[in-house]
């Protein structure tokens, strides 16, 4: 069953900006998507959809057949988790744990069950001892960590993450890709806007790109960070990440491993 279907959806905000123009989409359960396209291009747009805070002016979003625009917001919360770009956007509480502990409780969650899925998420994203602190006593990359812990504890079927690694040093950047990586273990959706091309060539399995309102191209990231697509992504102002670059220019592909590098590097020595 496709857990996500976008069909011919346009979205036009009440000022007149055209945001979303005949985007069409199916994302699979278990699938990891990364979106990627300079801003304005309506990444942030198009995920905003998928819970319904926005509902498109034209064409379909169903999420297992079912049309998004027939559902309440609160039932959709259920089913789409969204950590947004900024953090201060999202965190309301004055205490870490009572701020994780509010989507699943909202969701009916109550007692043992409530303590272990924060529990669990604060230890996922690496907040684990904080519980008591104030939120806005943490720095901004915890606070990301934190909006993220949010999300995880609400255990939904498809996560999506705005800019995860914003503020993030290479450690917290590995975490946010073990978490990816755990919740498409267990089968659930994972779809992340970002402006990192590492991260997303290194974390997911596909790779949407977005031009004004549009998707101009979809695959894996071997074939969307192909050489052939670099003046592709020249247009969206993205460039392929490094190793892209290095991989072609030795010959070892698009999403080089370091012992093909390696390999190349030795054989040309």
């Amino acid at each position: 069953m496709i857990a996500i279907e976008v069909r011919r959806v346009g979205f036009t905000y009440p000022g007149g900006v055209r945001a979303l123009d005949g985007v069409d989409l199916s994302v699979g359960p278990g699938e990891t998507l990364g979106i990627i396209g300079q801003n304005g291009s309506g990444k942030s747009t198009l995920v905003r959809h998928l819970d319904g805070l926005l509902r498109p002016t034209e064409g379909q979003i169903l999420l297992d057949g079912s049309v998004v625009g027939r559902r309440h917001v609160a039932e959709l919360a259920g089913l789409v988790g969204i950590a947004f770009q900024d953090p201060n956007r999202q965190i309301f509480a004055g205490r870490v744990r009572t701020e994780v502990a509010f989507g699943p409780r909202n969701l009916g969650l109550r007692g043992a069950e409530l303590d272990r899925r924060v529990t669990e998420a604060l230890d996922m994203v690496g907040l684990a001892g904080t519980d008591e602190e104030n939120p806005y006593d943490l720095g901004y990359s915890r606070r990301k960590l934190l909006s993220i812990a949010s999300v995880l504890a609400m255990r939904t079927p498809i996560v999506v993450l705005d800019e995860p690694t914003t503020g993030q040093d290479l450690r917290g950047v590995a975490r946010v890709r073990s978490v990816v990586a755990a919740i498409a273990a267990e089968g659930r959706t994972v779809i992340a806007i970002s402006h990192d091309m590492r991260f997303v060539a290194e974390t997911f399995r596909r790779v949407v790109v977005m031009r004004a309102g549009k998707i101009v191209l979809d695959g894996t990231p071997a074939q969307v960070f192909a050489e052939a697509n670099w003046p592709a992504l020249a247009e969206t102002y993205l460039e392929p990440p490094l190793a892209a670059r290095v991989g072609a220019r030795l010959g070892v592909g698009s999403t080089p491993t370091e012992a093909s590098l390696v390999q190349a590097l030795t054989g040309r020595a």
